[in-house]
Order: C-alpha cells, then sequence, then structure tokens
C-alpha cells in the first residue's frame, strides 16, 4: 500500500495561511492560498478561524473535524499528522478540541499532548 504523509493544520475560512502552522503548510506541504479547508498538496485544513481571522465557535470547528475524520477513514493510503490545530493562534485549550478527535482513525498521529 501506498503511504503519503499529510500534514493537518489549523487554517481560517479565508485561506490567508499567513502564521503559524498554516504558514508552515504553504511553504512545506503545498497548502494553497486562498484555500482554507480540505486536501492541498501534502496538507489538510483545518479551519478554526472565520474569514475576518476571527476564532470560530466550537460546534463549527467540530463540523470542520468530522469532515476530516470522514475523510482520513476514507483514504487509509494517507498518514496524517495533525497538529494541536485550534491551540495557538485561535485561542483554544488542548482540552477543548482534542476530545473531537476521538473518533479518528489509526492513520491520524494525533499530537502527543492530545494523548
Amino acid at each position: 500500500m501506498y503511504e503519503r504523509s499529510i500534514f493537518v493544520f489549523g487554517s481560517n475560512l479565508a485561506g490567508r495561511h499567513g502564521k503559524g502552522a498554516a504558514l508552515f503548510a504553504k511553504q512545506n506541504y503545498g497548502a494553497i492560498y486562498g484555500q482554507g479547508m480540505g486536501l492541498q498538496g501534502n496538507s489538510y485544513a483545518i479551519p478554526t478561524k472565520d474569514k475576518s481571522l476571527n476564532p470560530l465557535p466550537l460546534k463549527e470547528i467540530e463540523f470542520y473535524v468530522k469532515q476530516f475524520i470522514r475523510f482520513a477513514k476514507e483514504h487509509p493510503e494517507y498518514i496524517f499528522n495533525l497538529t494541536r490545530i485550534g491551540c495557538g493562534l485561535a485561542g483554544y485549550a488542548d482540552i477543548q478540541i482534542a476530545p473531537m478527535f476521538h473518533t479518528a482513525p489509526n492513520n491520524v498521529n494525533q499530537p502527543p499532548e492530545w494523548k
């Protein structure tokens, strides 16, 4: 089975990958400026901020996390390396975000802080 490593980062709905893990994804993993969610290059964006760069409500982040988990389950050929999405520039605590990933499949490597 061919395995491709995917860098998973928190994004904003405007796709302005200007800081933090999003900028790192743009510089190193093919994240596309202007694309705020989904697979792009060797990266996957999960929105944690809106188009005006304000943090999204937790329920909305959870919606995008569920989409990501579905995608990860449908693509066992990928290994997803998840960053602490929402816990940097969006300002949420690990304890608020980590539980959203409790149903993530084994091909999602979660941050050590979340284990």
